[in-house]
């Protein structure tokens, strides 16, 4: 799909306003809860619909474009306004009935048409090169988005929040979107069905066993987080409780129970992390139970996943988001690839087949640990891990007289470091891949990155079904 070739319901609209031309949207004044009518034009990159009232943009989450819906204003800004549906006066083809609760966040496309929600992970890329305009952004080549056959139950990990509710019930879910309330969810169609029933099940003993939950507001109680990770290719479940205190009370009846109705679980490890914090895990993590690992199988590799241990949460994409890069890498046997922000090593070792040798990294020394460990599992002779940043390792080789032929670097949301960036640039490797989560960042890191750098084509990869996230490789050039 060439750059201009949009598809049609994506399209932006250069006259979405109602009202006269010459209002400026600042001047467009509106109350919270005044009722507004909007037809949506398009949508934005967190799947919301956009729409505007006398030229002033309008966000509205959960509408289509195409729809006319009648609305609610929950908050204005003097660039835009944000508002609630209230009721549809005219509603696309493209909806469709959504199966879980969408007041929560990781269903915001639910109700759009799968072969839709495709499209739109297409055109949000489009939308971030025009923001960021790196040079000769409409020439680059955006691929269809690939996408799954089953877009259900493809989550791998569960990372539930456990709360006390006023009732005196025990909530094990997600908070509703833009508050700190959680929602329990004995549902959830985008989850592995073995990690939403770990989860649940282990709430059900907790219960039985009264064992203190803990209170943000008290800062008290015992168990903060249940975390349940299912190996896709084995079975096995790794269970992980996030605790506020170093003692569980009951311990060694828990693990009974979880033995005896989940015996799927081979692994129990406690992360305990003291006090209030928006951080899910703490520094310390001990097994109380069972195996140390988790063994995953991708692309006929196999990975021991510590808690810890990052993973992509969808398996059967990650197996084909491995071969998009192999493919884009295009390496020879001859030649060396830096593997940056490795994790536990699965990129890379999943490469070393087609190369001579290589070198990957990551400041996390847990997933450095791992990596090497998984090199070592799969005869990976070729491949060693590095706890360091890659823009202190990189230069350090190349003064060695080590020279890389190929890198391929997956950053976290924030996308590259800058000094990362600068590193690249300066050692620019013939081959170059970017495994991007972020549709935002990539485009702001294309603006440096296309200086030395062609970029041949993006490929989209449907890693989160049902929700507006973005995954895509980049293939680069040298020029």
């Amino acid at each position: 799909m060439a750059y201009n070739k949009r598809p049609n319901q994506f399209n932006k609209s250069k006259n979405v306003s109602r009202g006269t031309n010459n209002q400026k949207p600042q001047d467009v004044q509106v109350k919270i809860g005044e009722k507004l009518l909007i037809t949506v034009k398009r949508l934005g990159i967190n799947g919301e619909g956009i729409g505007s009232f006398k030229r002033k943009i309008t966000f509205i989450p959960g509408a289509l474009p195409g729809e006319v819906v009648d609305v609610k204003v929950t908050n204005f800004t003097n660039k835009f306004i944000e508002a609630e549906i209230r009721k549809f006066k005219q509603t696309s083809p493209d909806r469709v009935e959504p199966v879980d609760n969408q007041e929560v966040g990781g269903f915001e496309l639910e109700h759009l048409a799968y072969p839709k929600q495709l499209e739109f992970k297409q055109d949000v890329i489009l939308q971030a090169l025009e923001k960021y305009k790196p040079a000769n952004f409409e020439k680059i080549e955006i691929k269809p988005t690939i996408g799954m056959e089953d877009p259900t139950g493809y989550r791998n990990k569960a990372q539930f929040p456990v709360r006390q509710m006023k009732d005196g019930s025990v909530s094990v879910g997600m908070y509703k979107r833009n508050s700190h309330f959680l929602v329990d969810l004995p549902k959830v169609s985008t989850q592995h069905p073995a990690t939403l029933k770990t989860v649940r099940t282990v709430r059900d003993h907790l219960v039985k066993l009264e064992t203190p939950i803990y209170d943000e507001k008290r800062d008290d109680g015992v168990v903060k987080t249940l975390v349940a990770r299912v190996s896709e290719s084995t079975g096995e479940v790794q269970l992980t409780i996030v605790t506020n205190t170093a003692k569980i009370p009951d311990l060694a009846e828990l693990i009974s129970l979880i033995n005896t109705e989940l015996p799927e679980v081979v692994s129990i490890s406690q992360n305990i992390n003291p006090g209030e914090t928006s951080l899910i895990w703490g520094n310390e993590t001990k097994l109380l139970w069972g195996d140390a690992y988790i063994t995953e199988e991708i692309n006929g590799k196999k990975f021991k996943l510590s808690p810890r241990a990052f993973l992509q949460l969808n398996p059967k994409q990650t197996a084909r988001l491995y071969q998009e890069a192999l493919t884009a890498l295009d390496l020879t046997h001859a030649e060396k690839l830096i593997d940056a922000y490795s994790g536990v090593g699965t990129i890379g070792i999943s490469l070393a087949e087609s190369a001579a040798e290589i070198r990957g990294m990551d400041t996390v020394k847990e997933a450095i640990d791992d990596a090497n460990l998984n090199a070592l599992e799969n005869h990976a002779t070729n491949a060693k891990y590095f706890v360091g940043a890659a823009e202190e390792l990189i230069p350090q080789w190349a003064a060695a007289g080590w020279h890389a032929d190929a890198l391929v670097v997956d950053p976290p949301r924030t996308g590259l470091d800058e000094n990362l960036i600068n590193t690249i640039l300066a050692h620019a490797p013939e081959k170059f891949v970017y495994i991007s989560c972020n549709e935002s960042t990539l485009a702001r890191d294309l603006v440096d990155l296309v200086k030395v750098y062609n970029v041949e084509y993006i490929q989209p990869i449907d890693m989160f079904p049902q929700t507006a996230r973005w995954e895509g490789i980049v293939k680069f050039t040298k020029k």
